[in-house]
């Protein structure tokens, strides 16, 4: 009996390291792009909200599209440190394993005199953004807004004296944009207790939950109390658990009731409801396949997420048109990042191409707010036995649909050099069809129950995709 007990007792043992080493490999994978695997997780057939749930994420499924804003005291390096080339930007304290003491000096001359919160909303709004998400406290520890949890924020621990958090918040409501704010709720290398910092206290016991309580869910309900954001936007969330994740969402609805929270609040697949609002895929990686709860893609201009003068590798605007039509074809959004200078300049290489993504979306934002996934599915690709492994096999991407009640968006990316488009069979009867951007244009159709051809005008309409808006019989 006794040897009984000790053979439980030390295979549970083995189970429980076995959990934590898997843990500490999933953790040991951060870096400055998150990949899919990490916080990612397919949800296709189990997404039930209730009736308040639904009316909750409502805006955010018709938003489709905000901006992203990596935006701190990592600004302040630009990509350097001490004169030399740095990687990391937001992630360059850890990623150098840079002095703390050091890192927290730059506070002293970080001053964004250009920073103009209306001019930031403006542009958002030419780009054809619905809500932003804007860094309040990145994993540097450092506050972008004025907390009375710490002095080590842009209020009391730098020249500029200013919220521009609070700024931010009123430009949006001035001009109609959601706002929402990012939060590293675990990691934290400016505190001995946070998560991530191993090289700047040798030999120091962290204790985590100190670091919860005395600073992240204080500093988390001054968001809620002070700003009211419509999304809580979190992050890395090394040693959040469960019990964790579901106190800090119902703290921050009891404040604010409607509020949104992504699923990055806990490491692994996301919880799901009641405490998460929307999953996220990988950062610049999107879910494969159609999603049946609502999901968000974020991603960068260029391949950074904070401001470094070096990277100057910016995405062709085609690209980033794509990502948000491929989202939103597969039931989610696009949060694409934009990294303001320490200075608060959001410069041309961004601006640029944020407006000619509005001018796009000006002529064709019918086909992508408040729209659905596509009705086939099958155009993304297929698993498929390779080499004796089942692999994802993606198709060719020269089109993408999205949907409204009785009308489905065909977006031709690669138009067809014979005008012809094929898709599947759809059980719905195509009335009539014709280029979105000129009524004038016909599109001749062919439907049987094998598929769709559609006889396409012989030039294109836009300089991305041109979207073919086909109307169904009731």
């Amino acid at each position: 009996m006794k040897i009984t007990r000790k053979i439980i007792l030390f295979m549970l043992f083995i189970s429980q390291l076995t959990i934590k080493q898997q843990v500490l490999a999933q953790t040991a994978q951060f870096g400055e792009m998150t990949k899919l695997d990490q916080f990612g997780a397919p949800s296709v057939g189990d997404y039930k909200p209730t009736e308040a749930e639904k009316q909750r994420v409502a805006w955010f499924r018709d938003a489709k599209f905000g901006m992203f804003m990596h935006w701190g005291l990592y600004s302040q390096m630009a990509g350097y440190w001490k004169g030399n080339k740095i990687l990391g930007g937001e992630w360059a304290l850890k990623l150098s394993k840079l002095p703390i003491e050091e890192y927290r000096a730059l506070a002293n001359d970080f001053n964004p005199v250009k920073f103009n919160a209306d001019e930031w909303v403006s542009l958002m709004k030419a780009a054809g953004m619905k809500y932003m998400v804007i860094t309040s406290k990145h994993h540097d520890g450092f506050s972008m807004f004025g907390s009375k949890v710490t002095k080590y924020n842009i209020v009391d621990a730098t020249p500029f004296k200013r919220d521009p958090i609070k700024e931010l918040k009123e430009a949006c409501d001035r001009q109609g944009i959601k706002f929402g704010l990012y939060y590293s709720h675990a990691q934290d290398w400016n505190e001995p207790d946070g998560y991530g910092n191993t090289w700047s206290w040798p030999g120091y016991k962290r204790d985590m939950n100190k670091y919860l309580d005395e600073k992240a869910i204080p500093q988390i309900r001054e968001l809620c109390e002070n700003y009211h954001p419509a999304i809580l936007w979190f992050d890395t969330a090394g040693e959040i658990t469960q019990e964790r994740a579901e106190q800090i969402a119902a703290m921050a609805r009891s404040i604010v009731p409607d509020i949104l929270i992504n699923s990055r609040i806990k490491l692994g697949k996301p919880i799901g409801l009641p405490v998460t609002d929307f999953n996220g895929s990988g950062d610049n990686e999107p879910f494969r396949e159609v999603q049946a709860a609502p999901w968000e893609l974020c991603g960068t201009l260029n391949r950074s997420w904070a401001y470094k003068k070096w990277d100057t590798d910016f995405r062709p605007v085609n690209e980033l048109l794509f990502n948000l039509v491929d989202a939103v074809s597969k039931n989610g959004n696009y949060l694409l990042n934009v990294g303001p200078t320490a200075e608060g300049e959001i410069l041309e290489p961004y601006s640029s191409r944020l407006l000619e993504i509005g001018k796009w979306l000006k002529n064709n934002g019918e086909a992508i707010y408040g729209c659905d996934r596509t009705p086939f599915g099958n155009e993304f690709g297929e698993y498929k036995v390779i080499d004796g492994k089942k692999k994802y096999v993606e198709a060719p991407a020269n089109w993408r649909c999205t949907t409204k009640p009785g009308i489905v968006y065909v977006h031709v990316i690669n138009w067809p050099k014979d005008g012809v488009v094929h898709l599947p069979a759809l059980k719905a009867k195509i009335k009539r069809g014709y280029l979105l951007t000129n009524p004038k244009a016909k599109v001749k159709i062919k439907q049987t129950a094998e598929g769709i051809t559609l006889l396409l005008p012989k030039a294109a309409n836009e300089d991305f995709a041109t979207v073919v808006k086909l109307m169904l019989r009731n």
